[in-house]
């Protein structure tokens, strides 16, 4: 089994974005996340057989996109997984036209997606003793050119990407 996901990943914005962390994670009394493991889910496909990658591989293959931009301009916290996060105050329309025709794509192939509503955001910190508040913040801009596949390695943690996506 394989435990997989679909994320865009910070680029530039990633020392801010790690700089950012560190400084919710004072706020929450919690662990910041490495800058390496930042990103933004667009699925999460859970645990996989092994059969059943190439299936996500192929699902995400040949899917239109442009190159965007976005801002993150708030931070929050999500009580019950006890993280801190940075996001935006809107959805912004291509990320979430990108999410959705990825979720079609994967749909189709017979994957189980979250039904929860797409909620776009960065954790940044976890293990959240405090709240953080609700609060906006300067915004980061954040270039999505890219998307990729994603495992998860079972006990170190680390991520692997395993197919990238560009921007056509």
């Amino acid at each position: 089994m394989a435990r997989l996901f679909f994320a865009v990943w910070p680029g530039e914005a990633a020392p801010a974005l790690a700089r950012l962390a560190s400084e919710l994670a004072i706020v929450a009394e919690a662990r910041p996340v490495p800058v390496e493991k930042i990103h933004i889910t667009l699925a999460f496909l859970g645990e996989v057989d092994e059969q059943r990658i190439e299936l996500a591989r192929d699902a995400a293959r040949g899917l239109s996109f442009g190159h965007f931009s976005f801002r993150l301009d708030r931070v929050g916290w999500f009580r019950a997984a006890r993280v801190a996060w940075a996001g935006s105050a809107r959805i912004p329309a291509p990320l979430a036209a990108l999410q959705a025709a990825l979720a079609a794509r994967l749909g189709a192939a017979r994957f189980t997606l979250e039904e929860r509503p797409f909620a776009p955001h960065a954790t940044l910190a976890r293990r959240t003793r405090r709240p953080v508040p609700p609060a906006a913040i300067e915004p980061i801009e954040w270039r999505v050119e890219t998307f990729t596949l994603v495992r998860s390695e079972a006990g170190s943690g680390r991520y692997r990407i395993l197919e990238e996506y560009r921007a056509g």
